[in-house]
């Protein structure tokens, strides 16, 4: 029998801004590596918008209905008018509920070294899916702004029981539930008392813990090894998790996984940086870690490791970094150090 992993279809979007340009980097690693995907290209964000009038067209939510896997670039979001934000539509049309988001001291000059958690972040409710409108008062349309946060019990238990089932499955040994339940006593306080349910079924095998938002993240700069794996709803998971990129070195570093029964879509937690986009300064190094979640995911543990660890032997040397983290290299000239570590 051949030892050749079966192909694997995968929707990718190489994104807007520097998303091209990270994408291509990630993805000769990935060839170099002898990963097995078979690429389905698709347009998404501010470029889809301008050629095909719709950010988020019928033809790439299909595709991903086929594949059921995608690598994502960074897509643009208007701010404050335009169209609605394409991770969110992404989220929600996949039902991807579970947001996964590592962080990882990789730097061996950075100024925490001990940092290794996983921030796990409700993906579909909250305030955090723009549930809003404005009520007119007299001649100003926008004279009130109303937002709604929503949860469901059903969705509290079922993010709860993904973080748990991680922890067993990844050797993790405590879990801290983020909330605000002190002032949302109805919104984060059924998600409190949902996580605390599901946390009896796995008492004195992972340790349940809970903290306010704002204490969580005073605690996580105060000493960020202490959590091993923070729970919480979507506004605030969004937060925290770049509360700790900043601890390991930025969001450059920060890779993340969208999970849901159907469907899983892979992509760095930063956005697009229009503003140096085509100069060959961006760091791939997030949606690379994204790929290496992604093998992994298929079950290709192996290839997922060899590629991490090719990753950190790169940015562990102060030579072969990227501009953002004091390096020389450019995208390209990264990826080439990363594929030499191969």
């Amino acid at each position: 029998m051949s030892n050749t992993p079966a192909r694997i279809p995968c929707t990718l979007f190489p994104g807007d801004g520097i998303g091209p340009e990270i994408t291509d980097a990630t993805l000769r690693v990935l060839d170099a590596l002898g990963a097995p995907f078979d690429w389905h290209e698709q347009t998404a964000g501010a470029g889809a918008a301008e050629k095909l009038g719709d950010p988020l067209p019928d033809a790439a939510i299909e595709d991903i209905r086929q594949t059921r896997l995608a690598l994502k670039g960074p897509l643009t979001t208007p701010v404050g008018s335009g169209y609605r934000s394409v991770n969110v539509r992404l989220r929600e049309a996949f039902q991807l509920y579970a947001n996964v988001r590592p962080g990882r001291s990789l730097l061996p000059d950075c100024k925490f070294h001990d940092v290794h958690l996983i921030l796990v972040r409700e993906n579909l409710g909250g305030f955090y899916v723009g549930v809003e409108h404005f009520i007119p008062i007299g001649d100003d349309p926008h004279a009130v702004a109303e937002a709604t946060g929503i949860l469901t019990r059903e969705n509290c238990r079922r993010i709860a029981e993904f973080t748990f089932e991680y922890a067993l499955k990844h050797g993790r040994r405590k879990v801290t539930v983020v909330h605000k339940a002190n002032i949302l006593k109805s919104l984060t306080g059924l998600f409190l008392e949902t996580v605390q349910d599901v946390g009896r079924a796995y008492e004195g095998r992972v340790l349940l813990e809970d903290r306010i938002v704002d204490n969580c993240a005073m605690q996580l700069v105060i000493n960020p090894a202490q959590f091993d794996m923070i729970l919480t709803t979507n506004m605030f998971g969004d937060i925290l998790s770049d509360e700790v990129a900043g601890l390991i070195g930025g969001l450059g570093l920060a890779p993340a996984a969208n999970i849901g029964k159907d469907a899983a879509i892979f992509e760095a937690v930063h956005g697009s940086a229009p503003d140096i986009a085509g100069q060959d300064k961006a760091n791939p190094t997030a949606l690379m870690l994204s790929a290496a979640l992604m093998l992994e995911h298929c079950d290709l543990h192996e290839a997922g490791g060899r590629m991490r660890n090719a990753i950190l032997a790169t940015i562990g040397n102060p030579a072969t970094r990227t501009g953002d983290l004091g390096g020389p290299l450019g995208t390209r000239a990264f990826a080439d150090a990363v594929i030499a570590q191969l």
